[in-house]
């Protein structure tokens, strides 16, 4: 079964790293991937570009060791889920991709990540990962995906970074990716995915199911960009079963456009996903705890 983690805290409000104290504005820090502040921290806390939101995790609090034991005794634990969901499903594991989600989090965990056989690592923000790749750009034969709304103004850099783009959503981002992918060079090729929008919610983003045909015909017409399926973003719900209707709709979409990849399901719907078909499931809270605003609690 293949799997996946991702990313650092570039730019965030904070004064100091738990491994060292540091001077931002001369240097960042190397273990955190923190980004030096234009206008310096000094040990003071200075607004430092968005995003404002940091994470308590085990490799700011008790050192890359406790994050490792942390991490390993949970993947065990996701792997086991998906393990239990694919006999019920009477599907094979090795069919479901773990995607392991760490926007926010530090470079050291995708390192960390990789040492337990981790290849596939997924990440939210094109200009957070900018500042994590040169810390992981050694880690032979890992990629990463990009599942969050890519700005069509952002497609050159994204094409840069990712190797696949899980959430191209119209004909002319997908025309921008397959020129900036073609001036990559070296044979770049893009895995993408369409974000298929099902949800009534206006924050997410998305195609509509009636754009799918255009879309596809337009992703088709591109040498550098090879489409792998459909992924979706329900809206949240603690019940996972709230989830399924979403699930199934992506489905059955797939089929009718002769699809195979599905990219639908995280950490506290990975089952449903996988008994709806999902061929992708996108796991970051299951992995590596809650994200958390600084002041304002669970996000």
């Amino acid at each position: 079964m293949a799997s996946l983690y991702a990313a650092p805290l570039t730019g965030i409000r904070r004064s100091k790293c738990e491994n060292r104290v540091i001077d931002h504005d001369r240097e960042g820090c190397d273990a955190c991937s923190l980004s030096a502040s234009p206008a310096g921290c000094k040990g003071a806390a200075t607004s430092h570009p968005k995003p404002a939101i940091g994470i308590r995790h085990p490799w700011h609090t008790g050192g890359v060791q406790a994050g490792l034991e942390t991490l390993s005794s949970r993947l065990a634990a996701v792997r086991e889920r998906i393990a239990r969901a694919c006999d019920r499903a009477k599907r094979d594991p090795a069919g479901v991709l773990l995607l392991a989600v760490t926007k926010v989090f530090p470079a050291t965990a995708i390192q960390e990540a990789y040492g337990l056989g981790l290849r596939e690592f997924g990440e939210n923000y094109v200009k957070e990962f900018e500042g994590k790749a040169p810390l992981v750009a050694e880690l032979g034969g890992a990629r990463f995906h990009l599942i969050g709304h890519l700005q069509s103004n952002k497609s050159r850099k994204a094409a840069e970074l990712f190797d696949t783009i899980q959430t191209v959503d119209s004909p002319r981002l997908a025309a921008r990716l397959e020129e900036a992918a073609r001036e990559c060079g070296a044979g770049k090729t893009l895995d993408a995915m369409l974000e298929v929008k099902l949800s009534p919610e206006q924050s997410k983003s998305g195609a509509a199911p009636e754009e799918l045909p255009e879309l596809i015909a337009a992703v088709r017409q591109c040498p550098h960009l090879r489409l792998l399926g459909l992924m979706t973003m329900p809206p949240w719900s603690e019940d996972a079963e709230a989830s399924r209707p979403y699930f199934r709709q992506l489905r059955e979409l797939a089929g009718r456009l002769e699809l195979a990849g599905l990219s639908m399901g995280m950490s506290h719907d990975v089952e449903t996903a996988i008994e709806e078909g999902s061929t992708c499931v996108r796991v970051g809270t299951a992995l590596f705890g809650k994200r958390v605003k600084r002041d304002n609690g669970p996000v």
